[in-house]
């Protein structure tokens, strides 16, 4: 049995007459006659019968027509939902996350993909840098968020946006009572830096930051990521610098001050995904990026 032939006879059972039902189908009478005598005879059972107005379903006919439309729908529904996996705008994406962007930025971008991208189920990964890296190579995950990627041959990145790196202060530290802090202010105060492991990371960027100034952290302590880090602070360990996206961080005790004269401390978020993927998925996804990159830009 073939789909067209599922159409025809659902054409003819509706209309119960073949005439109408041919030209309802744009064809002519004899094929139509002939795919319902083939479908008859497939079934070794009689669909219809015929009167002197034209057909009138019998009981199994009856019974087909309702498992006929069934089926119609759910090819017409598959057919649908290829087709929008064909564009992107179906399917699973599957995205590595990691560090302080998730307290803030990627779930803003993740939003306005869902917005246009309803259908589409969304899986996060908890994956540092080289987790990200390796996920992506053997295709257990489509995009990663992260920062600081040293080039690589076979994975790209999109940026996302430049953020601000702020400092995490204890309320009682006396840098507290100070609506901007100039990078020269932390020479000798204890820093709490993150994350430890992979390199390039945000660390090198704090310590180039400070070598900027002419002076080296003093490191408090090393840990693995920006919720930890202003934790410490908080505790009274020291102070710590921390992408603008950690200020969403409410934590008692601890006040986020901006760094004045400092128009080189930023720090990328990009997403990262491998080079040779063409996933209409991944492309879609990409592509709000663009936009909310342009949107963010655009805000005053």
């Amino acid at each position: 049995m073939e789909f067209r032939q599922l159409k025809y006879f659902i054409a003819v059972a509706e209309e119960l007459n073949i005439g109408r039902a041919a030209a309802r189908l744009h064809i002519s009478q004899p094929p139509l006659t002939r795919q319902i005598q083939q479908l008859e005879e497939e079934f070794d059972t009689q669909l219809f019968l015929r009167t002197p107005r034209g057909v009138e379903l019998t009981q199994a006919g009856e019974m087909f027509l309702r498992d006929a439309r069934n089926i119609r729908d759910l090819m017409l529904q598959s057919i649908e939902r290829v087709r929008e996996a064909g564009q992107g705008k179906r399917g699973k994406l599957d995205i590595g996350i990691f560090g302080s962007g998730i307290l803030d930025v990627i779930p803003k971008v993740l939003h306005a993909f869902r917005a246009t991208h309803p259908d589409v189920q969304i899986a996060l990964h908890q994956m540092n840098k080289n987790e990200q890296i390796e996920a992506l190579r053997q295709r257990r995950i489509m995009a990663g968020f992260n920062r600081m990627l040293a080039p690589l041959p076979d994975i790209s990145s999109e940026p996302v946006m430049l953020e601000s790196i702020m400092v995490a202060v204890n309320e009682k530290h006396p840098l507290a009572a100070k609506p901007a802090i100039l990078l020269k202010e932390l020479a000798g105060q204890p820093l709490i830096l993150f994350p430890g492991g992979s390199r390039p990371s945000f660390i090198d960027k704090v310590w180039a930051l400070c070598a900027g100034e002419g002076f080296e952290p003093k490191v408090a302590q090393e840990v693995g990521d920006a919720p930890t880090s202003v934790a410490l602070v908080a505790a009274g360990f020291g102070l710590s610098l921390v992408p603008e996206a950690a200020s969403s961080l409410s934590v008692p005790g601890v006040a986020y001050r901006r760094l004045a004269n400092a128009p080189d401390a930023v720090v990328d978020l990009s997403c990262i995904y491998r080079t040779d993927e063409d996933s209409p998925l991944l492309l879609g996804f990409l592509q709000t990026i663009r936009e909310f990159r342009e949107k963010t830009a655009a805000r005053p």
